[in-house]
C-alpha cells in the first residue's frame, strides 16, 4: 500500500504528521479526477493547490513533453539559450498586461516573488539610492522562502522566523466597505518614509492563502498610480490569479495602472511541472546594465529555463488561448454566480464572493475563523469522504477547479458545500 509506504520514509508540507491521517495513494489522473489504489475516484474542486488548470494527464501537454525529452532534457541557462524557453518568453511578452520586455526564470511561485524583490531592491541599489523598504496588504501570501515570508503576513506559518525576516510596512486590507483607508495608509506611509521604500507588492483583486479575500480593481488602480507618482516600484504577485483564474488571462488586465514586475507560477505549465516567471519593464532591467558585474543580478537556479518545462508551459497556453478554454473559463464563472444566487434565495446565505473561476464562502465560526481549528479538519474530511477534495482555509470554502469540469461535477461540488451549509445552521455538522 502506497499510504504505508508513505508513513515511513514521507515529510508533508503543512501536516503535522504525528496526527495526520495515513496520505491517500493516487495512481492515476485524468481530466478533473484523481484516483487512487482502492480504486476511488476524487474531484479535484482546487486544482490539486491550483496549478492544473486542464485536468490531469492532459494528452496534448503529454505529446509535447515527450516529444521535447527526445530532443533536450535540460541544459545550464548561464551562458547557453533554447527554443522552448525563448518562445515561451516571447508568447508571455505579447500577453502581460503592460510594458514588460524582459523575462526571469526561476522554479516556483516563491523564487519568483523572491527574484522579483531582489530586482527591486537592486534597481535602486544600482542607482545608488538605499530604498530597501517594501509595502505589503494585510492578509497577504506570497511563499515560503525567506524574502517571500517577510512580505507575506506574519502569522503561525511565519512565527519561528520572526527574527530572521526584514521588515515591511503593511496596509490595512481594501475591504470593499472603506477602500479608502488603505489609500489613506499608503499616503501616511508614503509621506513619512519616502526615501526608504522600494516597492509596493500585492496580489491583484484575490488574496489566495489569505482566505480568497477579493477586493475592487479600483482601489489596486489607485494604490499603483499613488506609488507611480511618488517613484515606489509596483510587484503584481500573479502566481495564483494568472493563468484565467479571474476571468481574464491576467488579472492586472482588469486594472489601468501597470505594474512594473509580474512574478508567475502555478498554472504556468498546466499543473505538469514546476516553474517560476518574473516579468519586468526594460526600465528595470537596464539598471542591471553596466561594466560593473557588481550591477549584476546575482540570482539563477539549477533547473533555470527547463526546456521540458518549457514545453509544457507552451503546450498549456496552446490550450488557454484556445477558444474552448476561453468559453470554458466563461461557463465556470457564470456558474459560481448561479450557485452564489442559489444559497441567497434557499438559505439566505450572503457570504460568498467569486472572481472569474475563484468561488469562496466562509462557514459562520464567531471566534473560530482560525486555520487550525477543528471545523477546517471536519470539512475537509467531510468532503473528501464524498469524493471531492476541497482544502478549506480554516473556516473559509473555496472551489478553483481545472477548466475541464462539466456542470454536472460543478453541481456535485456545489450540492456537496450546500447540504454542509444546511446541516451546520441545524446544527448537525
Amino acid at each position: 500500500m502506497l499510504s504505508k509506504r508513505d508513513k515511513e520514509v514521507i515529510w508533508h508540507p503543512y501536516t503535522q504528521m504525528q496526527t495526520a491521517a495515513n496520505a491517500i495513494g493516487i495512481i492515476k489522473g485524468e481530466g478533473v479526477y484523481l484516483f487512487d489504489e482502492d480504486g476511488r475516484s476524487y474531484i479535484d474542486a482546487v486544482s490539486s493547490w491550483w496549478v492544473n488548470i486542464h485536468g490531469h494527464a492532459h494528452p496534448y501537454i503529454a505529446q509535447k513533453v515527450s516529444e521535447q525529452l527526445y530532443q533536450l532534457e535540460h541544459c545550464i541557462f548561464a551562458g547557453f539559450t533554447h527554443e522552448p524557453a525563448i518562445k515561451l518568453a516571447e508568447r508571455l511578452l505579447k500577453i502581460i498586461p503592460g510594458r514588460h520586455s524582459k523575462v526571469f526564470y526561476s522554479d516556483n511561485g516563491s523564487t519568483a516573488v523572491e527574484a522579483g524583490i531582489k530586482m527591486a531592491v537592486q534597481f535602486w541599489h544600482n542607482q545608488q539610492k538605499q530604498k530597501n523598504k517594501i509595502i505589503v496588504l494585510e492578509h497577504s501570501y506570497h511563499g515560503d522562502t525567506f524574502g517571500a515570508m517577510s512580505v507575506s503576513a506574519r502569522s503561525a506559518f511565519t512565527k519561528p522566523f520572526t527574527s530572521l525576516l526584514f521588515d515591511v510596512v503593511t496596509l490595512p486590507f481594501p475591504g470593499k466597505k472603506n477602500p479608502e483607508v488603505t489609500t489613506t495608509a499608503l499616503n501616511s506611509v508614503i509621506e513619512n518614509n519616502k526615501d526608504e521604500i522600494a516597492a509596493f507588492i500585492f496580489e491583484p483583486l484575490v488574496l489566495g492563502a489569505g482566505g480568497m479575500l477579493m477586493y475592487d480593481a479600483a482601489v489596486l488602480d489607485e494604490l499603483i498610480k499613488i506609488c507611480r507618482q511618488n517613484n515606489i516600484l509596483t510587484i503584481a504577485d500573479e502566481v495564483m490569479t494568472g493563468f484565467g483564474r479571474t476571468g481574464k488571462t491576467f488579472a492586472c488586465e482588469y486594472l489601468q495602472q501597470e505594474a512594473d514586475i509580474l512574478c508567475l507560477s502555478k498554472g504556468i505549465t498546466g499543473g505538469t511541472m514546476s516553474m517560476g516567471v518574473t516579468t519586468c519593464k526594460e526600465e528595470i532591467f537596464n539598471a542591471f546594465l553596466s561594466e560593473d558585474k557588481m550591477k549584476t543580478l546575482f540570482h539563477g537556479h539549477s533547473y533555470t529555463a527547463n526546456p521540458i518545462a518549457c514545453t509544457a508551459a507552451n503546450a498549456s497556453l496552446d490550450l488557454l488561448l484556445h477558444d474552448d478554454c476561453t468559453i470554458n473559463i466563461e461557463r465556470i464563472a457564470e456558474q459560481h454566480i448561479l450557485f452564489a444566487k442559489r444559497l441567497e434565495e434557499k438559505l439566505a446565505f450572503k457570504n460568498t464572493r467569486y472572481c472569474g473561476t475563484i468561488f469562496a464562502l466562509d462557514f459562520p465560526t464567531p471566534g473560530q475563523t482560525s486555520y487550525f481549528n477543528n471545523l477546517r479538519d471536519e470539512l475537509y474530511h467531510s468532503f473528501l469522504n464524498k469524493g471531492i477534495i476541497l482544502r478549506p482555509l480554516g473556516n473559509t470554502i473555496y472551489v478553483l477547479p481545472p477548466y475541464c469540469i462539466k456542470n454536472e461535477e460543478l453541481k456535485t461540488i456545489y450540492d456537496a458545500i450546500e447540504d454542509k451549509l444546511l446541516r451546520f445552521t441545524d446544527g448537525a455538522i
